[in-house]
């Protein structure tokens, strides 16, 4: 039988509120995996995987890695463009989340998959690289960095999904961020992911016209599945 993952759709939501869900999510399956280490395997309790779906309104987030220097905002610029602010507990340097792009946070027992957070994180660029490729837009990889790139390759190399994630005794949080169609301008306020001399692409700049945002979510959780082996519920 294929493992049951759990779609969970946020709609549109503050990251602080989103942030605080996962951490929920998150404690309680480290809550279980060590109250499981003491009982047989017929009375441990199961523990259960999540795929939450968002939207956030205009906010930029800083890894455990990043640079305070790479937000190129004060308080008040942030202000002005009705932005938040959040250092946070993932890998990776700062990113931009806001309207029209799609959030996918997936936690997960990797246990029940595969220890390895190398496997983990090119299967979410697999998601993503089939996702894209629904509408024709071929992704790849840039040599040593993660996410999804379009033309890697070339002089025109432009990032179309960032992704950070944290793990803790192989339970996963926070996740990808797939420029659908995201107002780049935002963009310009940050040095994206540290890397200052690429830029950022969304599938809608790239097809010109704006994507039903639905359908790229209904996509990405098919390729989700497809390429996790797990069924929806």
């Amino acid at each position: 039988m294929k493992k049951e993952l759990k779609l969970i759709r946020l709609g549109q939501m503050d990251y602080q509120q989103a942030w605080d869900y996962q951490e929920q999510l998150f404690s309680a399956k480290l809550a279980i995996k060590t109250r499981n280490r003491d009982l047989s395997s017929e009375n441990q309790l199961p523990i259960s995987h999540e795929l939450l779906l968002v939207e956030h309104p205009h906010v930029y987030t800083l890894g455990k890695s990043g640079k305070e220097s790479h937000l190129l905002l004060d308080e008040a610029g942030l202000a002005a463009h009705q932005a938040t602010y959040y250092r946070i507990n993932r890998g990776g340097d700062i990113t931009y989340h806001g309207p029209g792009q799609l959030v996918a946070y997936p936690i997960l027992d990797l246990e029940q998959f595969k220890t390895d957070i190398h496997w983990y994180m090119r299967s979410l660029e697999d998601v993503v690289m089939q996702t894209i490729g629904e509408w024709g837009i071929k992704g790849g990889r840039y040599p040593g960095f993660t996410g999804v790139w379009l033309e890697p390759e070339s002089e025109q190399a432009r990032k179309i999904c960032a992704m950070g994630v944290r793990t803790s005794r192989w339970v996963t949080m926070h996740g990808i961020a797939l420029n659908v169609n995201t107002q780049l301008e935002y963009f310009k306020h940050i040095v994206p992911c540290g890397i200052d001399d690429k830029a950022v692409a969304s599938m809608s700049e790239e097809l010109g016209a704006e994507l039903p945002f639905e359908r790229v979510e209904e996509a990405f959780v098919k390729q989700f599945a497809q390429v996790f082996d797990v069924e929806i519920v």
